[in-house]
């Protein structure tokens, strides 16, 4: 979500982990000359001194490696990162290294270069990159960018624990402490136990601030739920099954119920709108990183410390978590490859990830799980704990997703970015279609993109 109220946009795909064959391989030496330069264009972070550490850390690369390390911050506000990537892509010209939202390294996989190597080496050291970021990343059997830490993040439950406990008895400080544990009524907590706390937090002025419109918090969330009931509305060989998939119908259902006890207006949510819903005191729960609370801590603070992050709801296919990484790349028409590389492993070891997510406040997740447990996540507050649930740790029993995931990127991205899943719903919830009416739409907007 945006730090203070602004939007992003994405991208997605891969498969597979890399092996190390015959022990850890040594990481490339960086030669080069006083004169070198290696030019970056990072993403423009929510937090603002998000930017200032990754600047801290490159030129601190840069000093030990004898290379001038220019560093400049793209937005996602109007896409421009997007429109800088496709601009860059076509001129093959432009930043040595940049950050590339989530199914961008799919899309411009032939002009990326191979960094095999490089997440060998971390593979070795951290163990295994979390799959979500592998399908993503890995395209025609070679990893077409790294995983990055910085922009990384997951929309689990964020919520007002004092609003939960009194408007529907849940308890969800005791369900998840902030301690590799769960507590009583995790096993209840599901989807239908999440639709009764939503009527009831509605019916005392407090509606869960869920977005239903095209932006990335709404498409985000809705295809985890989507996911956890199954749902494929592309499979993994690009066929368009929407229509017929019973998971798609299963959790259209349930949406259409659920939006009944969701603000009237939600459809045409923005990524600021639940940040402000919950921060003003008007919603008990919304999904999102910790940012909301962030800046909950600065300008509301008696909203903030009333606030506690736990996993989502498990649906009958498991339990999922909403995730929307960024990734590394280096142009295959890059002229520094070898600094390139020796910067991004620099940026991904433990050291200088836990520097990036310490100084985010927790906000930046890395893409290993042996990463889960840095200390910000444990001492971060009011109150203490409030993130300790926020990156995704094996008491949770969750899996993170991508929405339209495991459809081909090709056809994904399109669906994505056209918000199929939301506009869905929004046509039975609000526009007064049937279901079948409904699902021949999706299946026809589908195969448009397929054939495209």
């Amino acid at each position: 979500m945006a730090f203070d109220g602004m939007s992003r946009r994405d991208v997605l795909r891969a498969s597979a982990l890399a092996t190390v064959a015959g022990g850890t391989l040594a990481a490339p030496a960086v030669h080069a000359q006083a004169t070198t330069t290696l030019r970056c264009g990072f993403w423009d972070h929510w937090v603002p001194a998000g930017n200032g550490i990754m600047r801290e850390l490159c030129a601190e690369w840069g000093r030990n490696n004898r290379v001038d390390v220019q560093v400049d911050f793209i937005t996602s506000v109007g896409n421009q990162n997007l429109l800088t990537i496709a601009a860059q892509a076509q001129a093959r010209s432009g930043h040595d290294i940049l950050s590339f939202p989530t199914w961008e390294p799919s899309a411009h996989a032939r002009l990326l270069e191979p960094v095999d190597d490089v997440v060998g080496r971390l593979v070795a050291k951290y163990g295994p990159i979390n799959p979500a970021a592998e399908f993503l990343a890995k395209r025609e059997g070679a990893w077409r960018a790294i995983p990055a830490v910085s922009g990384t993040q997951q929309k689990p439950c964020l919520a007002r624990f004092d609003l939960l406990q009194e408007h529907a008895g849940l308890d969800v400080r005791a369900m998840y402490p902030a301690e590799d544990r769960t507590g009583p009524g995790v096993d209840q907590w599901n989807w239908d136990t999440f639709l009764v706390a939503a009527e009831k937090c509605h019916a005392a002025g407090f509606s869960f601030g869920l977005p239903m419109g095209s932006f990335t918090d709404a498409v985000d969330w809705v295809g985890a739920l989507f996911r956890s009931y199954n749902a494929k509305f592309i499979d993994e060989s690009g066929t368009v099954t929407v229509r017929r998939d019973p998971g798609v119908r299963a959790g259209l259902e349930y949406m259409v119920k659920l939006a009944r006890f969701l603000p009237n207006d939600v459809w045409a949510w923005d990524d600021a709108s639940n940040n402000r819903s919950l921060i003003s005191g008007r919603s008990a729960l919304i999904f999102n990183p910790p940012s909301t609370w962030a800046v909950a801590k600065r300008d509301a603070p008696q909203v903030a410390e009333k606030c506690w992050t736990f996993p989502m709801p498990a649906g009958p296919a498991g339990r999922f978590t909403p995730y929307l990484p960024y990734f590394w790349g280096i142009w295959s028409f890059s002229r520094n490859k070898t600094a390139a590389k020796g910067l991004l492993e620099f940026l991904s070891d433990r050291t200088s990830a836990e520097r990036q997510t310490t100084t985010s406040s927790g906000y930046d997740i890395p893409p290993f799980g042996s990463m889960a447990n840095f200390d910000i996540w444990r001492t971060e507050g009011p109150p203490v704990g409030v993130v300790y649930n926020y990156p995704l740790k094996p008491h949770h029993n969750a899996t993170q997703s991508v929405a339209f995931a495991p459809a081909p990127a090709e056809i994904a991205v399109q669906a994505y970015n056209q918000a199929i899943n939301t506009k869905l719903v929004a046509r039975v919830a609000q526009g007064g279609e049937t279901i079948d009416q409904a699902l021949t739409w999706a299946e026809r907007e589908l195969r448009n993109f397929a054939r495209g």
